[in-house]
């Protein structure tokens, strides 16, 4: 009895010390099919110079390639924005993605992008935002910031805009500071957002004193007095200036979405429309700013079929299209159109998708082609 038990034991170690060697083995050979697929895998290359053929200089789009972990698909979506007639695109570069700790940063994605970016023509404008964990107290969003640490904000914006000097030559500090989410839910301030303005500016010029600074970025809002969800823009825009914004941005950033009115729409303080867009340009007249010039950073119209903010299809493109020919025969105080979306990584599965301008798989939605065809048709 004894030796069989003794037996047992010997042949469950052996087998034990088996399946251990088998697994070891196995992690062997996947971790070398890894390797090898990776030496591979054929590599993303630049390609040839380019350039924007478009005959409205002001088309631009934001892209949204935040997320985006393949790089063919960073060079796929530049190279569509530019052959969709784009030379301008927006594009988000969170702060918590790149330093990861104090001092230590990941640039790899973002060298992706902005290469890609200037290979293919495109003028980027990085928005800059999204606050790392070991810059805000504990149990906060990444969109909160203290006023202590307004200055490692500005150095990391310093920072973008040294190693990316030649290459961006426009940077957006923050976006829609009038609204408590985008704001981490403290209540928006004008004076508070201007000293974050205030500490960013000179940081950014000491070392790259061509790069133009836009401020703003406002939701078009009509939150009346007091509301815990943010701050009407044309409220919030005076009152940056009262606080003295005026001395560190070179461009106001607006947003200007369309909702369900026609691009022709007159502005109404009531009304959030695509001419709201010229009540935030008074208010730069008034305050002595007719100088400084504007670009819009997001905007444009949804055609969801079931949201009540949104417009058909063929109206879309309509509305867009002309919305283009307003900023370039109209605004001569308005250097770009960025509207949203150009692509998302994948499906938001929401009515953001009705944003969009092509498909996650690249396809082309209408209004793509007919972009393309208006940007291209005088040309010919």
């Amino acid at each position: 009895m004894r030796r069989r038990r003794y037996d047992a034991g010997v042949n469950m170690l052996r087998d034990r010390r088996r399946l251990s060697l088998l697994l070891l083995v196995g992690l062997l050979l996947a971790l070398t099919g890894i390797w090898v697929w990776r030496l591979y895998l054929p590599k993303v290359v630049l390609g040839p110079q380019q350039t924007v053929q478009t005959i409205n200089p002001k088309v631009g789009i934001h892209t949204r390639l935040t997320d985006e972990v393949e790089e063919w698909k960073i060079k796929r979506t530049l190279e569509m924005v530019r052959e969709m007639g784009a030379p301008w695109s927006v594009e988000y570069f969170p702060w918590a993605y790149i330093e990861e700790a104090p001092g230590r940063y990941n640039w790899v994605h973002a060298d992706q992008v902005v290469a890609h970016a200037n290979r293919q023509g495109v003028t980027l404008i990085a928005r800059l935002g999204f606050v790392p964990a070991w810059a805000r107290p504990k149990d906060t969003t990444p969109l909160y910031l203290d006023e202590a640490r307004f200055a490692d904000f500005g150095r990391f914006a310093a920072k973008f805009a040294e190693r990316y000097r030649g290459k961006v030559s426009y940077v957006i500090l923050w976006n829609e500071p009038n609204l408590a989410l985008e704001w981490g839910y403290a209540a928006p301030d004008a004076a508070k957002y201007t000293a974050l303005l205030r500490a960013a500016y000179p940081l950014i010029k000491a070392v790259a004193p061509e790069v133009h600074v836009l401020a703003g970025a406002l939701a078009p809002t009509l939150a009346p007095p007091g509301s815990e969800f943010g701050v009407n823009d044309l409220v919030f825009l005076q009152a940056m200036y009262d606080a003295g914004a005026a001395a560190y941005f070179d461009i106001l950033a607006i947003h200007a979405y369309g909702w369900h009115f026609e691009p022709d729409s007159p502005p109404d303080p009531e009304v959030v429309n695509f001419r709201r867009s010229e009540l935030l340009r008074d208010i730069m007249v008034k305050n002595g700013d007719a100088a400084t010039p504007a670009i819009i950073t997001e905007g444009g119209w949804n055609d969801h079929p079931r949201w009540t903010r949104a417009v058909r299809p063929a109206q879309r493109i309509v509305y867009t299209l002309r919305a283009y020919d307003i900023a370039l025969q109209e605004w001569p105080w308005l250097d770009a159109l960025c509207l949203w979306v150009f692509r998302f990584p994948w499906d938001q599965n929401s009515y953001q998708d009705y944003f969009t301008f092509v498909r996650t798989d690249f396809e082309p939605k209408p209004i793509y082609t007919e972009v393309q065809r208006y940007t291209h048709e005088l040309a010919r």
